[in-house]
């Protein structure tokens, strides 16, 4: 074990996306001298430590060099090393979207499609994927569906963290300084204190202190993260490693600009204007001259004015802090090893968003507990598996409060609280000496419950009324998840694999009143066929994927009408099953490594995906028509005698799947120069190519991202005593890329969130 930690905590490669075949991984002494040809990653993608190359799912690895050379210290940042993956920033939490599959998190009911664990541990709140990106050995992106091995809502896969460890009898430490433009200022340290022969402690920490790249100060990023782990290991035969991590978030968090369309002017996308900025409010007071507007907000020229409609503010804040202490058990049972891994997270958020063009307050106390016992058997064997229990329980106390203007605030503050109970196996069976099957499967009971108060105004009534009498409601889930599949050892270092995969997202409530504030879970089922390859002495990867998935009974979010009463509906955040979709594609990877001081790169992927059926009923507050680009089927109004709201039926069926470019392209060189015996100079570059895509579900020409090209490059000088110097400069031609895009409701006008500008700096890393 010892051996393996300190080999795996020195291996540095570039972004490795690969499937491959479950089979015992290579020594680790021979991967630590390895000097010529490509490195091995040992990789927990299944739960057992294995080589990347060997593990029989579809994982990207990214080394924690690899984040370091790219300056990623944020979870919406990862998605320039990743193919396939789309980091979504939605005010205070973070969608994930992988192949097409994922979910826009809008409120404090939300909970993402793409699981995101953290040392190991599922993290469920999607505000809460945020302050662990330093000091780490790797993460791992797992692609498809994990119904067995992961389960809960890993639909579109699983994003795995993994901190470095303690390493027993070494005194060690790490450091890196960085300061870059717009003010960045990044700093993170970490030492290993061995504790006599059996104990060793390791502790991190980083500080980064950014300016927001839009103006008013938004799409900052200001942090303080901590994090010890004591590794107790007083045998060969088990060992305990204690994590304790902490994080406090503030700023402005992230903003939203104005995107443009036909009817009014806008600033331009490369001034990167805040939508709070006097000049994005004075093009919005322009175009609410022309919008139609009811006779309560003093007709055409008032809609802004009167206060019916409010403008985004400047006043946007974060004040969040996370708090994690877990244990990993791990035990040699002489048949197998045996893991054992009890959790503690706590979420405690508070934060006032413009994201959508309009304010949200959102407080939100979440805690989990959970537990995972896993057995592994041992390698040499015929017949191995894993098989494991899981249990994961949260209670929520939350208050949303959304102000649009006076026309339309909504408050709700729900307390929820989940429990899901598990159990799991996965076999893996070798029929010839290069033939094996695998079979696994996972079955999953889920209960959630609410307590809920709502109440929504707008004129021609009160603002806002007094909070409604609490409703409650109970929801349970049941359900089985499989995998099943075939793995060939087509030569020393060929190997061909096919399976068909299942996997569920539960299902939950929405904030409206009873009955009709629930949706259903979804399901995807993945067939996937793929081989890869390394020739020439180890010194070329070839590895190809192909995959079909059928997603049923998808969950979609959009601002629709939820019920605040008998007969009275009011715009709200809307989940329903409103989607049926069909993806498929292929995912190509190359790496070139023809000497020790040159390794290419190369990833290509094609993806198609459909909505077979996507309808959905959205919600207008005035009764004016819903911009949209799918078809309208027609309208109906929504509270009849009481105001004009309506709903429109719209049937985006046939469009593509959000957030799924056909073609994504990442490449990369890197090439070392040996100065002298103990200094050398690296220069790097890397490029993404992506072609076009829809942002959101309501396929506006407006919230769709052209195709575009990025690319980064850094050189830096690295002694063999320990000290580097980078200098870096990322997105290099400084290209508008949206992030995220939504419709501002009522005004009926886009906004968009782009990803960061031309950056560059200088970074100092020393190690002893």
């Amino acid at each position: 074990m010892r051996a393996l930690l300190l080999a795996t905590s020195t291996l540095a490669a570039l972004s490795v996306p690969c499937a491959a075949l479950a089979q015992e991984s290579a020594p680790a002494s021979a991967e630590a001298e390895q000097t010529e040809g490509l490195s091995e990653i040992v990789v927990t993608a299944q739960r057992r430590e294995e080589s990347l190359q060997r593990a029989a799912v579809a994982v990207t690895a990214v080394t924690g060099d690899d984040l370091t050379k790219s300056g990623i210290t944020e979870t919406a940042n990862l998605g320039r090393l990743v193919p396939s993956l789309v980091v979504q920033p939605t005010g205070g939490t973070t969608s994930f979207f992988l192949r097409g599959v994922g979910t826009n998190s809008q409120n404090s009911f939300a909970e993402n499609a793409v699981a995101f664990n953290f040392n190991g541990i599922y993290v469920g709140r999607p505000t809460a994927p945020a302050g662990v990106f330093y000091d780490l050995e790797r993460v791992e992106v797992v692609k498809g569906p994990q119904g067995t091995l992961y389960g809960r809502n890993a639909t579109g896969g699983a994003i795995n963290v993994i901190p470095k460890k303690p390493v027993l009898g070494t005194f060690s430490g790490e450091g890196l300084f960085e300061y870059g433009n717009y003010d960045s200022k990044k700093a993170s340290l970490a030492l290993n204190i061995p504790i006599g022969d059996t104990v060793a402690l390791r502790v991190a920490g980083q500080i980064v202190d950014r300016d927001g790249f839009i103006s008013d100060g938004y799409d900052d990023d200001k942090g303080e993260a901590f994090r010890a782990s004591l590794l107790i290991e007083p045998s060969d035969s088990w060992s305990m490693t204690l994590v304790a991590d902490y994080y406090n978030q503030h700023g402005k968090g992230s903003g939203a600009v104005l995107l443009p369309e036909a009817r009014y002017a806008v600033p331009a996308l490369e001034d990167r204007v805040s939508v709070s900025d006097p000049r994005a409010q004075a093009a919005v007071r322009n175009l609410a001259r022309g919008i139609f507007a009811p006779p309560f907000c003093g007709g055409p020229g008032n809609f802004v004015n009167s206060g019916c409609v409010a403008l985004a503010g400047t006043d946007g804040f974060l004040d969040n802090e996370f708090i994690g202490v877990s244990a990993t058990i791990v035990g040699d049972m002489g048949f197998g090893t045996l893991t054992v891994i009890p959790a503690y997270r706590r979420s405690d958020v508070k934060f006032r968003t413009y994201l959508p063009g309009f304010a949200g307050d959102v407080t939100d106390l979440a805690e989990q507990m959970s537990l995972e016992v896993r057995l592994a058997s041992n390698e040499d064997q015929p017949l191995r598996y894993v098989l494991g229990a899981f249990y994961f329980g949260e209670d929520q106390v939350t208050e949303n409060f959304f102000r649009q203007g006076n026309i339309s605030t909504t408050r709700f503050n729900p307390r929820l609280e989940t429990e899901s109970l598990a159990v799991f196996g996965q076999l893996t069976f070798d029929l010839t000496d290069g033939l094996r099957l695998v079979a696994g499967g996972r079955y999953t009971k889920e209960d959630k419950s609410q307590f809920t108060s709502t109440a929504a105004g707008g004129l021609p009534g009160p603002v806002l009324p007094p909070l409604s009498a609490p409703f409650t409601g109970d929801l349970s889930f049941e359900k089985f998840t499989w995998k099943a599949g075939v793995e060939w050892d087509a030569g020393p270092q060929s190997l061909v694999y096919a399976n068909v995969a299942t996997g569920f997202k539960s299902g939950g409530f929405f904030v409206a009143q009873p009955p009709n504030n629930t949706f259903a879970p979804e399901t995807l089922t993945a067939y996937t066929v793929g081989a890869k390859n390394r020739f020439f002495d180890n010194k070329l990867q070839l590895n190809i994927e192909a995959f079909y998935w059928d997603y049923k009974d998808q969950q979609i979010t959009f601002v629709g009408g939820v019920r605040t009463g008998a007969g009275l509906f009011a715009q709200g955040s809307t989940t329903v099953n409103a989607g049926k979709s069909r993806i498929y594609g292929a995912e190509f990877e190359a790496r070139f490594a023809p000497s020790r001081n040159d390794l290419f790169s190369l990833n290509v992927q094609y993806l198609n995906g459909k909505y077979n059926s996507l309808q959905t009923a959205n919600f207008s507050p005035t009764g004016a028509p819903v911009t949209t680009g799918c078809t309208t089927l027609g309208s109906r109004l929504a509270n009849p005698g009481v105001n004009a709201a309506r709903f429109y039926d719209i049937d985006c069926s046939g469009n593509p799947t959000v957030n799924s470019p056909k073609w994504a392209v990442n490449l990369g060189y890197e090439r070392t120069f040996e100065l002298t015996g103990d200094l050398n100079l690296i220069f790097g570059a890397r490029g993404n190519i992506e072609s076009s895509r829809f942002l959101n579900s309501n396929f506006r020409p407006e919230e769709r991202q052209g195709s575009f090209a990025m690319a980064d490059a850094y050189a830096t000088l690295e002694s063999a005593g320990g000290w580097s110097v980078t200098g870096f400069i990322n997105n290099i031609t400084d290209e508008e890329v949206l992030a995220r895009a939504g419709t501002r409701p009522i005004l009926d006008f886009p906004v968009g969130t782009l990803r960061p500008p031309r950056t560059y700096g200088v970074r100092v890393g020393f190690s002893f």
